[in-house]
């Protein structure tokens, strides 16, 4: 086999399956199953996105795309974002998700710092594309779409892939990846500068997919996939299908639509972060939807308030899972149903053990392992570790040591082996008199009952002193008095925590991946 440009390949074949095997072996054992449910309601059977596959990747190798390159993808949830990723690994070439939400400026950062070939865009993005292209300093990719665009738009992006891709036979193509090749590159989230480019390799993947399963996500299990592909939603569309089971689209979170769509397509598995689990749990309609079907909510990505959590236990039963984990990790432990009833320190509810091949140490700053019940940071070693982070070495050596990354975050072990984070070490705002976690106040704020929603964040004066500011959406029928709300914070965690800032909100607002976005309320409180 030769690569692009020409050179031998000097490897063998590669002799373990990787992920795409799978999925496509797992597509091909029920040909008529439904894989897909766009978000038009129209289904795409195992048969067709499996022989879209073939076509795209034979499409694509034409346009040489191969070992060694990059396709950038910017793109909602529709089903060729996954056919598409699916054949660009296939020819071995490495995917980079480009977050819909971020500035066109910081995407087409991102794009020439992983030396994008080719950009793959949904049509429904016209616009954030065309920007995009237009803050390139260099030449641009060929860019091709997922897609029919409107005919005035044709000339400013370039042919549909999909049509293209439609025209051929479904010949199968041959998988030229190697283990060790990156499959993706992911970018940890910011709206200045380049985000940080993590890579992810194949065959660690390819484990993850054959070891671990989603407990009770159904069988086969319907995932509702109402955030991003880009992100985690993705990764949990591959674990569905390799499962045999069904991925039901959403364009994005709307909380009657993800209400009506558990009831009518008996909807088994969820994947929310937790300020979308809290608009769920506010909205009128859940008191009268069947949720019958529904076996497994996972959640993470950001703090979830204990309060919220009980609440979500009474309504949904026993089907919380609670993810922990980050983009240079993936996911590193679990907090199963049962273990959302064993509170730690300040009654907030640990996330659970270890998932199966994960390793984990707490560790002091002189990298002493740290006994249960003492806090420290957070080390693991797992298949779900980042190969590194993309051209930075130097960066790559400040938290990867022996396989074993450093996360940043703070936490400790109890007893029973259950993992109880307590902040993220960069994340602390730093007051006179001491340091502030944000998720312990938070954790307080949402126990106030006129508080619905909030965020707490430092905030850098004129002097570069810290303040503790906090965004809060009021509950139904609730005001919000700020004076109010610092007295309940100091009276039960101390002036030091109290918010020197109070911001009404009527919404919190979300980063691309659906986290409360600090930046943004930090930027708003210096602009103010």
């Amino acid at each position: 086999m030769t690569e692009p440009h020409g050179r031998t390949d000097p490897h063998p074949p590669h002799t373990e399956p990787l992920y795409v095997d799978t999925l496509l072996t797992a597509l091909a054992r029920d040909p008529a199953h439904p894989a897909v449910i766009t978000p038009d309601g129209e289904t795409v059977t195992a048969e067709a996105l499996h022989a879209t596959v073939h076509r795209m990747a034979a499409e694509l190798a034409e346009r040489g795309i191969g070992r060694g390159r990059t396709v950038s993808l910017l793109s909602g949830n529709r089903p060729e974002v996954l056919a598409a990723r699916y054949a660009v690994n296939l020819l071995g070439a490495r995917v980079v998700f480009l977050y819909d939400g971020m500035a066109p400026e910081t995407l087409a950062r991102v794009a020439e710092s992983v030396e994008t070939a080719l950009l793959l865009v949904d049509p429904a993005l016209h616009d954030t594309a065309t920007a995009l292209l237009a803050h390139l300093p260099g030449p641009r990719p060929e860019v091709l779409t997922l897609g029919p665009v409107a005919d005035d738009e044709v000339s400013a992006l370039g042919p549909d892939l999909s049509a293209a891709s439609a025209a051929r036979p479904a010949i199968p193509v041959p998988n030229a990846a190697r283990p060790e090749d990156d499959w993706c590159i992911r970018h940890t989230g910011g709206t200045t500068g380049i985000p940080k480019g993590i890579r992810m390799a194949h065959a660690p993947y390819a484990r993850l997919l054959r070891t671990q399963t989603l407990e009770a996500a159904g069988g086969p299990p319907r995932f509702l996939a109402c955030t991003p592909l880009a992100h985690l939603a993705g990764i949990i569309a591959d674990f569905t299908l390799a499962a045999g089971g069904t991925v039901v689209l959403h364009r994005g979170f709307d909380p009657a639509a993800v209400l009506a769509a558990i009831a009518r397509q008996r909807i088994t598995h969820l994947w929310l972060l937790p300020p979308l689990l809290h608009r769920l749990l506010d909205h009128p309609d859940l008191a009268g939807t069947d949720l019958g079907s529904l076996t497994r909510i996972t959640y993470g990505g950001c703090p979830a308030a204990p309060d919220r959590l009980r609440q979500a236990m009474e309504v949904f039963g026993p089907v919380l899972y609670g993810w922990y984990g980050q983009s240079e990790a993936m996911s590193i432990t679990e907090a199963r149903p049962s273990d959302h009833t064993a509170a730690g320190p300040g009654g907030r509810i640990s996330v659970g053990r270890p998932l199966p091949g994960v390793e984990l140490a707490i560790r002091d700053p002189d990298g002493r392992t740290l006994p249960p019940g003492e806090r420290g940071e957070i080390h693991v070693r797992s298949a779900g570790v980042m190969t590194g982070y993309w051209k930075q070495p130097e960066r790559t050596a400040e938290v990867l040591s022996d396989g074993w990354l450093r996360t940043g975050d703070v936490g400790f072990l109890d007893a029973d082996g259950r993992l109880h984070l307590v902040d993220r070490l960069k994340d602390v705002i730093i007051v006179v008199g001491g340091h502030v976690p944000p998720a312990e106040v938070e954790d307080l704020l949402h126990t106030h009952p006129a508080v619905a929603h909030c965020a707490v964040y430092g905030v850098r004066t004129a002097d570069e002193t810290e303040e503790v500011h906090a965004a809060l959406v009021p509950a139904p029928g609730h005001r919000v008095d700020a004076a109010e709300i610092r007295a309940f914070v100091t009276r039960r965690k101390g002036a030091m925590y109290a918010p020197a800032v109070v911001r009404i909100l009527d919404d919190i607002p979300l980063t691309a991946v659906g986290k409360p976005d600090k930046t943004r309320l930090r930027a708003a409180a210096a602009a103010s």
